[in-house]
This record gives structure tokens, sequence and C-alpha cells, in this order.
């Protein structure tokens, strides 16, 4: 018989026991006679799947949207990059936040519009829905173009025409905005040469009618009236219609 002896947590043989296999205990089979632990497993019953088990089977199966089954990636509530709906929304949102900040004609709208990828239909809705809320007004414009050339500018009936053709306004507008101006110029001219005496005071007069006359042109004045109403201004000044001397 072999004896034990507690070492540490083990039990080890004491000494002088056999090394030999004789007195051993037998070794009994955990799992029976009849073979391995494998086998013993496999003879069991597998226990009934329940119709969760399948359900929670096929969910953990479905690949994750986007991944490389090939499925499509779906964004939810994000509707098509194309959708001509958001399309249309997103250009008519682009004009109104440019509406807020300045006036512009329906020439200038519609390429804002077209800038946005708007086609030629949709943006007619837009143009139509914008005038109708008064937003675009190309009148108004016309008007209010003429008046800061006009009474802001000093500035002839050339200059303020080629400012409405450049901004777009239709000609038909333009003309009749063009037709209510008082036919001044020569007035206009002067009371802008007389406004800038003081600035050439310091020079000579044929130096000072140069700038008077380049100023005046610059603002649509023809060339003849430009240069007579400088003149005019500088005989005022120098016969003491006005404050300012010349050397």
């Amino acid at each position: 018989m072999v004896r034990f002896r507690e070492h540490e947590g083990e039990d080890e043989p004491e000494a002088g026991a056999s090394g030999s296999g004789e007195g051993l205990a037998p070794v009994i089979p955990l799992f029976g006679s009849s073979g391995s632990p494998a086998s013993s497993r496999e003879s069991r019953p597998a226990a009934p799947r329940s119709k969760a088990d399948d359900w929670r089977s096929s969910w953990e199966d479905e690949p994750e949207p986007g991944s490389d089954s090939g499925d499509v990636p779906f964004t939810r509530g994000a509707p098509p990059a194309n959708d001509p709906g958001q399309v249309a929304e997103i250009a008519e949102q682009t004009l109104l936040k440019k509406l807020r900040a300045r006036s512009l004609s329906v020439s200038e709208a519609r390429g804002v519009l077209a800038a946005a990828g708007l086609d030629a239909a949709a943006t007619d809705e837009v143009i139509d829905r914008c005038e109708a809320r008064g937003y675009l007004d190309d009148a108004a414009l016309a008007e209010q173009l003429v008046h800061v050339g006009l009474d802001r500018k000093g500035q002839g009936r050339r200059v303020i025409a080629q400012t409405l053709a450049k901004r777009g306004v239709a000609r038909p507008i333009a003309d009749a905005a063009l037709l209510a101006l008082p036919d001044d110029d020569r007035e206009r001219a002067l009371d802008f040469a007389r406004s800038k005496m003081r600035s050439v005071a310091s020079v000579e007069r044929e130096v000072a009618l140069r700038r008077l006359a380049g100023q005046l042109a610059r603002r649509g004045y023809s060339g003849s009236l430009a240069l007579d109403v400088a003149r005019q201004a500088l005989d005022e000044s120098a016969t003491g219609h006005s404050k300012v001397r010349f050397q």
C-alpha cells in the first residue's frame, strides 16, 4: 500500500516507496468503458432549438450596412443627392440668402439658380414665387440704381444706362427708368463740378480744368459737356460766385 503526505498543497509518496507500478491504485475510466468523452458527447441527443434561437441566428448573420456584402449604404432620413426636390430647395435658399444682402435683377437671380444646379423649368418656378412675394422687382431696382447714380454719385445718363445694362435689367424697364430722368445733364454736371472746387483750389487753373473735366467724363458726361461745365465752374470761382480762389 502506498502512503501519501501533504507538501505545500500537493500529495507526494513517502520516501522509500517503490517506484515501480506495483501497488498503484487502478485507473477507473471516468466515462465508462464504452469509448472516449467525444464519442460520449456525440451520443447525447441535441437540445431542441427554439424559434427565438432561429431568429437570433438569422439576425446575427445579417451583414452590416455598407459592408463588403454588396449592399448599398443607406443613411436614415437623408434623401438621395440627386433628389430634384432637395436641389430646388437648396437653390432657392441660396437665392434668398443673396437677396437679403442686396437687391438682384431677375437676370442675376437666374444666374444664381443656374449655378446651384437648377434646371430651366424649376428656375422659372422659383423666379415666379420670388416675384409674387416682391423679392424680385426689376422696375424697383432700376429706380434705385438711377437714384444712386444721379443723387449720390453725380453720374450722367450714359453711365446710368451702362449700370442698368450691366446689372441685367431688362431693356424696356431700363429705358422707362431713363426716360423718367429730367433732361438737365448740364445742371447735374455743373453741381458736381461746383462741389469739387475746393479739391482743386491749390492748383493752377489749367490743372484744375483737366481734373474737373476728367472727373465729369468718368461719370458719364460727354467730353464737350464736361469741359464746358468745368470752365464755367472755374469762371464762377474766379469772378467771386464761389468762395474758392485759384492761384
